[in-house]
């Protein structure tokens, strides 16, 4: 018997007329379409009158648990398409990890590529990028966060976050503290949806809007790079002390997180030290 083949299906992020023709092709004609929740693609693909043969869930609790399972369906041979709630699977999306099982076992895997969320910010964000960096959603608190916003802060090009209505005010606070509240950002919301959004500020002024208007729907940030920025840059004095606390937070000492920077960045240990006892926007002292 013939072994299957894997195809990862992009799906729409909003507007369901972005489905392309070969999408609805392969989505018809597999055996099984692994899907996050198979309700709401059950319901897609009845509003694009669209019939599946087989619909298995396959999420981020039991991706590890079922992709045995979909490897012993292809190599019966069956045709096998994964799709994620939206957008494209692996991208912050589950997917990835059967991809990568199915690699390993040797089968097809192929692709039918169409909406992402990612690509659709960056090209409305009214930014030039011919390079760019995708950081899905942040650790929502801790030493990694705090690194994370740091080298956000130093980068010098485009970097696209996905981030929850509920969390939004709090990470665009976190950002301006250390990129400054004058860095250019795009809030992209709803994307291609009926209310769809696209604020291009700085993040001061967004967190700011957003702290007065509740923000709603699904949200993807592109933040802009800073004037003069680069990888090859000096790092803003704030962007420092988050790195140097973001290791003394994990349990370094001060002597060894500010000598860890300062040898990362080519900085002089002193001036690492300096920045990392500058107060931060709030006041309180030297970070501990």
């Amino acid at each position: 018997m013939t072994a299957g083949e894997l195809v990862v299906v992009a799906t729409p992020i909003g507007n369901l007329g972005d489905l392309s023709p070969r999408a609805a092709e392969v989505l018809a004609g597999a055996d099984i379409v692994c899907c996050e929740d198979t309700r709401h693609t059950g319901l897609m693909l009845s509003r694009l009158n669209i019939k599946a043969n087989r619909l298995v869930s396959l999420h981020a609790h039991n991706e590890r648990e079922r992709s045995p399972q979909i490897l012993a369906e292809l190599r019966a041979g069956a045709q096998i398409a994964v799709v994620s709630d939206a957008g494209t699977p692996g991208v912050s999306d589950p997917g990835a990890r059967l991809v990568m099982a199915a690699v390993e076992a040797g089968f097809k895997v192929t692709t039918v590529p169409g909406p992402s969320a990612v690509l659709a910010a960056l090209a409305v964000a009214g930014v030039a990028w011919s390079r760019w960096r995708f950081e899905g959603f942040l650790p929502r608190k801790g030493p990694e966060r705090r690194a994370r916003v740091a080298e956000i802060a130093r980068a010098g090009h485009p970097v696209v976050l996905y981030e929850s209505p509920r969390r939004l005010t709090s990470t665009l606070s976190d950002l301006a503290a250390a990129c400054g509240g004058d860095r250019g950002v795009s809030v992209c919301r709803e994307l291609t949806k009926i209310h769809e959004e696209v604020l291009r500020t700085t993040l001061g002024q967004a967190g700011e809007h957003f702290r007065a208007t509740e923000p709603r729907g699904e949200i993807t940030l592109v933040v802009h790079p800073g004037a003069g920025a680069g990888e090859n840059a000096p790092p803003e004095d704030a962007a420092v002390r988050l790195e140097v606390e973001a290791l003394v937070a994990a349990g370094h000492s001060r002597r060894d997180a500010v000598s860890s920077v300062a040898s990362r960045l080519g900085l002089s240990r002193r001036h690492v030290y300096d920045a990392s006892l500058v107060r931060g926007p709030k006041g309180g002292g030297a970070p501990r």
